[in-house]
């Protein structure tokens, strides 16, 4: 038995009143405070576990303001602990009080253990949900954990990048590393193991200023999958969101994670990158009527999800079981950000990880879910309005991704300042380009030049646009050039899953092949996408191992394949290490150059008198495009001239900038083009600074006035000398 927590086996420790705040397990050297919001229970018990596994309850006393609290005596640091909850069972009306069931507390800072997929999870019987089931679940379930943590920051501080210098680099934690030849095996897939200097000189090496790490917040599988054997490899399924998942620590599960993940913040900070989370509050792992019991659902069931008035039952009068829950998720549940104790859980969550953990900002999953009010999308919602004028949060870095699964919570473009949104739009345009499905080029500049269709009109910067050609969710890059249809067999639903809408193209032969050609213009067409992220205004997100030319064989939607599918190949003689290399090079010149990452729209001219135009945009012959140029659909290739004499954004000092002015020509037709280089009285001789064609190498000089041909799909860069 743990020393300290009880005087005799079996005796239960007296319970002082405590407080109601803050909310969870606060240790302290004399008692431990626990508070929990469960409004309409009839009463609350602490259960405390001990080193053998057994159980010791603790009944609390108090209750003010829905919240039930006390403190017990001599906690030890790393105790298990969870709750029982006394109250209806009415679950019709979201009241599913079940005191077998072992909930976990929705502010612990760490959990332990697993879910087991079995009967006892569920508060109900599943053959008949009406009916309350008693199995105790307390062996099937994880715990909380009790946690107090001094971790050393030795001075760590937010970084606070400005977007226009962000470069964003999406990866999972586990497939970051779980090959990785060069982290120790005992780290691999680990917080840890992001923390060695493998990964992260890597990173600094690439040009990577932000990591985005895919949900690290304590999650655990569907039922479905559960059932199946499998996982949700991707994290989209939280039921912690103050705990970081347990699963990616190596140093252990009972509070150890939180040390290790403050580590590992603490190492990418000193190398100068920010840590982002991909935060999933609109739903929980408890999913529809018949998920299980696992937190929120025993304690607050009414108040925590979006609920609709189901049909009435003909012999009841009562709605149906399954009737009660409104989904925009594809998850089972809404989450009700409305709610005050919903909005204060998440706010105090998002909060803690700056304040405690040091994050640097947050992709919020599925994003206008979390403004329904009313169940309508509201951008005036609760939620919004608290981020924006919180002194905590409002200055983080806060990316939407702004739709749901419904149809008319597809709001890119709509989410108000500070708010950046990944633009699905730059995504389908740029693909359809460079894939010969483009119909014509006047929606390519929009997107190159910042969305200012999306993002000017309230004024909102260029990099409000988080530009990405892939993400977790879809096709690799290398997959992208490789595949016309998705493959998702080894999912075991008949390839039904994941997206049709893949704007892909297998350039002569679905899947991997040995036909030299084929894979040379496959790399070549991949390098082309990433130095077309690089350069177009916004701010750019790379998928992790897409510029090393990973492969998921053409599955599109592969969440649940914890292995080889999903993680990253770090072998030597990767021959699409080409791409790599492009992608660097691109970075490198966004990052020396700030005529390529300005902060200000374009507007197409001089910004001083007699100067060149800040912007402009090149047709083939040498000239300015027309207004008819811009519908020729047959047109694919496009130069796009950006001055650097000067820039139209003043400096730290408010001095006048001036950098090298640069020429980029994008060609997406399977054929050479010849372009004439626009003669000028601003620009008379450069170099190519980046090159995808190989008859162009980097040096190479380039003059006003002279013709250049541009091999087909390939990109050229040229630079002011």
């Amino acid at each position: 038995m743990t020393p300290g927590i009880w005087h005799h086996p079996g005796q239960r420790s007296p319970v002082w009143p405590g407080r109601n705040y803050p909310l969870g397990a606060t240790w302290g050297e004399e008692a431990t405070n626990f508070a929990v919001h469960a409004p309409d229970a009839d009463g609350v018990t602490v259960c405390l576990f001990d080193e053998h596994g057994g159980e010791h309850r603790h009944r609390l006393t108090e209750q003010a303001l829905g919240i039930w609290h006390g403190a017990i005596p001599g906690v030890a640091v790393g105790t298990p602990y969870g709750f029982r909850v006394d109250g209806p069972w009415l679950p019709e009306e979201g009241m599913r009080f079940n005191p077998a069931k072992l909930l976990l507390d929705p502010f612990a800072r760490a959990i332990s253990g697993t879910v087991d997929h079995v009967p006892a999870i569920y508060a109900h019987v599943l053959e008949d949900p009406a009916q309350l089931n008693d199995e105790d679940s307390a062996p099937h379930v994880p715990r909380s954990v009790v946690v107090h943590d001094d971790f050393d920051w030795e001075g760590d501080a937010p970084i606070h990048r400005r977007w226009r210098d962000t470069v964003i680099y999406e990866m999972h934690v586990k497939g970051m590393t779980a090959l990785h030849d060069r982290v120790p095996e005992e780290l691999r897939g680990t917080y840890a193991g992001l923390a060695t200097p493998a990964v992260i000189d890597y990173l600094s090496d690439l040009g990577i200023t932000a990591v985005e790490l895919l949900p690290i917040h304590q999650s655990v599988p569907e039922p479905s999958l559960m059932e199946a054997g499998r996982v949700n490899y991707w994290g989209y399924n939280s039921i912690g969101f103050f705990a970081p998942h347990n699963g990616y620590a190596a140093t252990g599960d009972r509070g150890q994670q939180v040390t290790e993940f403050k580590s590992m913040v603490k190492a990418f900070h000193e190398a100068g990158i920010e840590v982002i989370l991909d935060v999933v509050y609109n739903h929980t792992a408890e999913g529809g009527a018949r998920g299980p019991s696992l937190s929120f659902r025993g304690l607050d069931d009414r108040g925590t999800y979006h609920r609709v008035p189901g049909e009435p039952d003909p012999e009841t009068g009562r709605p149906g079981f399954d009737d009660t829950y409104w989904d925009v998720t594809g998850c089972g549940n809404t989450v009700n950000a409305s709610n005050p104790h919903v909005l204060r859980m998440i706010l105090d969550s998002l909060r803690y990880w700056v304040t405690e953990m040091h994050v640097d900002g947050f992709r919020f999953d599925l994003a206008s879910a979390l403004t329904r009010v009313d169940l309508e999308v509201n951008m005036d919602c609760h939620l919004l309005a608290a981020i924006g004028q919180d002194p905590v949060l409002r200055h983080v870095k806060l990316i939407a991704e702004p739709w749901d699964a419904s149809m008319e919570g597809y709001r890119v473009g709509e989410f108000p300042p500070p708010w950046v949104e990944w633009n699905d739009q730059y995504r389908d345009t740029i693909r359809d380009f460079w894939r010969g499905a483009s119909d014509g080029i006047r929606t390519v500049a929009t997107r190159l030049a910042g969305s200012s269709d999306l993002y000017a009109d309230d004024g909102r910067s260029p990099y409000s646009t988080v530009n990405f050609i892939t993400a977790h969710d879809g096709f690799t890059l290398r997959d992208l050039v490789s595949y016309d249809h998705k493959h998702n067999e080894a999912n075991g639903e008949e390839n039904r899953d994941g997206t049709d809408n893949n704007r892909s193209w297998n350039h002569g032969a679905e899947g991997e092949t040995d036909d030299a050609e084929i894979v040379a213009l496959r790399r070549r067409q991949a390098a082309n996408l990433m130095a077309t992220l690089c350069f177009s205004t916004g701010t750019p997100m790379l998928t992790a191992g897409d510029e090393r030319g990973r492969t998921q064989g053409g599955n599109n939607n592969a969440y649940l394949h914890d292995n080889e599918t999903s993680w990253i190949d770090w072998s030597a003689d990767n021959a699409w290490l080409d791409v790599y290399e492009v992608t660097k090079a691109a970075l490198r010149l966004r990052r020396e150059h700030p005529a390529l990452r300005q902060r200000h729209w374009f507007e197409g001219r001089p910004a001083i008198q007699d100067g060149p135009k800040d912007l402009a945009w090149l047709h083939p012959s040498g000239r300015e495009m027309t207004g008819d140029d811009w519908f020729d659909e047959s047109l694919a290739v496009i130069g796009m001239f950006v001055s650097g004499a000067p820039l139209r954004s003043p400096g730290p000092r408010g001095e006048q900038q001036v950098d090298n002015s640069f020429m980029i020509w994008l060609n997406a037709s399977p054929e050479p083009v010849t372009v004439a280089l626009p003669e000028n009285a601003w620009v008379q001789s450069g170099s190519i600074a980046l090159s995808t064609d190989p008859d162009h190498p980097v040096g190479e000089s380039a003059k006003a006035g002279e013709a250049l041909q541009i091999a087909g799909r390939s990109v050229l860069v040229m630079m002011e000398d």
